[in-house]
C-alpha cells in the first residue's frame, strides 16, 4: 500500500508505503517506510503472531494516516 501527501503551500511531498511480509519463523511483520518523496526514507518492521494481526495493524495505521490527509 502506498500513500502520499502533497500540500505545496506547506512544502510537504510526503510518502508512507506498508507491506506485510512472511518471517523465517512463523510469524509475520509489517514493513512501514516513510519520508520525502524523491529522496530514501525511514524503514520499520513490527512483528506479529499471526497475518490478521499484522493486518489488523496496517488497516489501524491506514486510517491514522488517512486522518493526516494521506490518499
Amino acid at each position: 500500500m502506498h500513500l502520499t501527501k502533497i500540500e505545496p503551500q506547506a512544502n510537504q511531498y510526503r510518502f508512507y508505503r506498508m507491506e506485510i511480509v512472511a518471517g523465517l519463523f512463523g510469524d509475520w511483520g509489517l514493513t512501514r517506510e516513510w519520508g520525502r518523496i524523491g529522496r530514501g526514507g525511514r524503514v520499520r518492521t513490527d512483528w506479529f503472531d499471526s497475518e490478521e494481526d499484522a493486518k489488523d495493524a496496517r488497516f489501524a495505521l491506514h486510517m491514522q494516516k488517512a486522518k493526516r490527509g494521506y490518499e
